[in-house]
This record gives structure tokens, sequence and C-alpha cells, in this order.
């Protein structure tokens, strides 16, 4: 078993969490370079990113949202 990810746990494309909160994914991709969202990477390199905390931010963590705007 995997420690670093459960098997229930969704992971998220740049361009699924850009349409969640409607801007680029290339601002999606900025926001996870500067901290502001973490990502996982798979082995092609690509980012992902957790659907829990995606769903916690664009759910009104303070500050977050207004960032990019």
């Amino acid at each position: 078993m995997n420690p670093r990810q459960s098997d229930a746990e969704t992971l998220l494309t740049p361009s699924e969490v850009a349409a969640l909160f409607r801007v680029d994914p290339k601002t999606v991709t900025r926001w996870a370079k500067a901290g502001k969202i973490s990502s996982i990477r798979t082995l092609g390199g690509h980012r992902r990113y957790r659907e829990s905390e995606v769903k916690k931010l664009l759910h009104g963590v303070p500050g977050q949202r207004d960032a990019e705007a």
C-alpha cells in the first residue's frame, strides 16, 4: 500500500481544476509553483491535484480565490 495516496483519493487534471475555478490551466500550474495548491507528479511528469484540497479552496478558504483575480 502506498502511504502517500489512499485508494479512494481522486486526482484532478489541471484542466479539471481550471474549469472549477474558471481560469486557464496555466494559472493552476502557476498556483502550484507558487505553493498556493499542492500537486502530485505522475510518472510522466504531469501535475495532478487532490480533489479534496481543491474543493476546500473552492468552498471558501479566505484569500485563495481572490489572489489571482
